[in-house]
Order: structure tokens, then C-alpha cells, then sequence
């Protein structure tokens, strides 16, 4: 996988043959460690200093994290790689679990509330972030590290039934496929912009190393395709972008369904213009 890090759950159950695809309870916490909170302060500045520009845009911004200056990696590694993060994640998964940072995955994000009906409109929206909920033998685990916020959005977690309006500090871990989740709160240019952390975590049982490459890769495949069309959809111009864009909006509602409606869909529409290719060259 992309990082030796990892750890056994803490929960007591029944071995190495425990399946692991049980919904991962939304969880909250925060940096309060003095270290800690230097840490993220230090970040912050360097994101205002270096995305000055971006910041004053009215889209949302990913950057993965890979490809920042590696003083700023070791940095961000200090904080998703928390024994305060390691510990939530490990009381909430069965004993011997295998727990995996994706750091291939991780991004900077700098949050607008920005409902145009583009890309990254489905980032405020009732919507799961992953599609691959069906999978039996892995867990996504995403953490959401707040470096600046304001309490003026709350982040409501469906399925956890769980609600929190995230400052400065905090942070919230939720299942990547199976959480229900959407941002209530009303756009003001006078807020203070939020620059957050997502970062992953691929949970396996103990001894299932074949089906932990598969669930790494799927859950990577997936993941590239679903971020570059909403990167390249939001706020749309062109009449490409809003297709793309409107077409991120569907996918989104109809995962909220069920996750093979999106992939049946595609299918269809795949065998469709296979026939229809097939008819013309015949």
C-alpha cells in the first residue's frame, strides 16, 4: 500500500476472520496539544501565503497533498498520522484490523460555498463521498482536519446521526462510503475561508492482504475519476463543463440511492454506444 504506518483496532472480537465493512461511526475531536496547534497554525500560513490568490476565489480548491513541498508533507504527516487520530479510529474497528493511511488521496481543501450547480456544488450536498459501500471486506476511514474555520457551517452526518459546526482545531472522522452527510449554512463573503485536510484510511482485516490491494485499488480507480470530472466541472463555462457538471450532480443523487445505480448507468450507456458504433461500421 502507499504507507507502512499501521495499527490494530482496539476493540475485542473474534479474530482475523471478522469482517470489517460495518458502518464506521462518525466521530469528532480536536487538537488541543500546544504542539499540535502549532503545527496546524504553521500550515495555515503557509496556505494563505502560498494560495493567496486561490483563496479569494469563489470555487472550491483541492490540491493533493503529494504534491506540496516536502517540509509541508512532514507538517500535514504529524497531524493525519495523530496517535489522537489513530486511537478514534482504533477503538471503532475490530481487534487486528489493519489500518492504512492512502496518503496517494489525501488533499489540501479550501471550502466555498459554492452551489452552481458545478462539480463541487455535491460537496455541500446530501451525498456519500465514495460509491463503493457494497465492498465486504474493507472500511474507508476519511478524517477531516480543520487548519481554519469558523462555527458558521455545520456538517450534518446522516447515518451517525450526528451534527457539528467544525472550528479551528477540530477535526471529524466518518465512513468514506457509508455516511450520509451534507453542509447546512447560508454563503457569506465576510467568513472566514475553511482550509481543511482529507485524509484516508483503508481498514482491512488482519491476514487479508490480496483483497486489501483490491479494495486499494478500486477505491483509488474510483476516486481519480469522480475528483478530476468535478475538478474540471466547477463553476462550469463551457457547455462541456456544465454537462460534466450536471451529469456529477446525477451520479451524486443517484448513488444517494443505491451505489450500482451510477455503475449500471454507465454500463448502459457504454453498451449503447458500442451498438450504435458497431451499426455504423457494419
Amino acid at each position: 500500500m502507499s504507507s507502512t504506518l499501521k495499527w490494530a483496532g482496539g476493540r475485542t472480537e473474534s479474530g482475523a476472520r471478522v469482517r470489517v465493512s460495518r458502518h464506521f461511526p462518525a466521530t469528532v475531536g480536536r487538537f488541543d496539544e500546544r504542539a499540535e496547534r502549532a503545527v496546524i497554525d504553521g500550515l495555515t500560513r503557509w496556505v494563505e501565503e502560498r494560495y493567496r490568490e486561490d483563496l479569494a476565489k469563489r470555487p472550491s480548491m483541492h490540491v493533493y497533498i503529494r504534491t506540496l513541498p516536502e517540509p509541508v508533507i512532514e507538517q500535514v504527516d504529524r497531524l493525519r498520522d495523530s496517535p489522537r487520530i489513530r486511537s478514534l479510529i482504533g477503538a471503532q474497528v475490530p481487534a487486528g484490523s489493519v489500518v492504512a493511511p492512502m496518503k496517494h488521496t489525501d488533499e489540501l481543501y479550501v471550502s466555498h460555498y459554492n452551489k452552481d450547480q458545478g462539480g463541487d456544488q455535491g460537496l455541500f450536498d446530501r451525498h456519500y463521498d465514495g460509491n463503493l459501500r457494497f465492498l465486504s471486506s474493507s472500511v474507508v476511514v476519511r478524517a477531516l482536519i480543520y487548519l481554519q474555520s469558523d462555527a458558521t457551517y455545520k456538517v450534518v452526518f446522516d447515518d451517525s446521526r450526528l451534527e457539528k459546526a467544525f472550528a479551528t482545531y477540530d477535526f471529524g472522522l466518518m465512513d468514506f462510503h457509508r455516511e450520509l452527510h451534507w453542509v447546512e449554512g447560508q454563503y457569506n463573503p465576510a467568513d472566514r475561508q475553511r482550509i481543511l485536510l482529507k485524509c484516508n484510511y483503508l481498514v482491512t482485516r488482519r491476514g487479508a492482504a490480496l483483497l486489501g490491494r483490491a479494495a486499494l485499488a478500486a477505491n483509488t480507480g474510483v476516486f481519480y475519476v469522480v475528483k478530476s470530472a468535478m475538478e474540471y466541472s466547477k463553476s462550469p463555462r463551457t457547455p462541456p463543463q456544465v454537462v460534466v457538471g450536471l451529469l456529477c450532480n446525477l451520479f451524486r443523487l443517484l448513488n444517494n440511492i443505491h451505489p450500482l445505480i451510477p455503475l449500471a448507468l454507465i454500463a448502459a450507456v457504454a453498451a449503447a454506444l458500442g451498438w450504435a458504433i458497431a451499426r455504423l461500421l457494419a
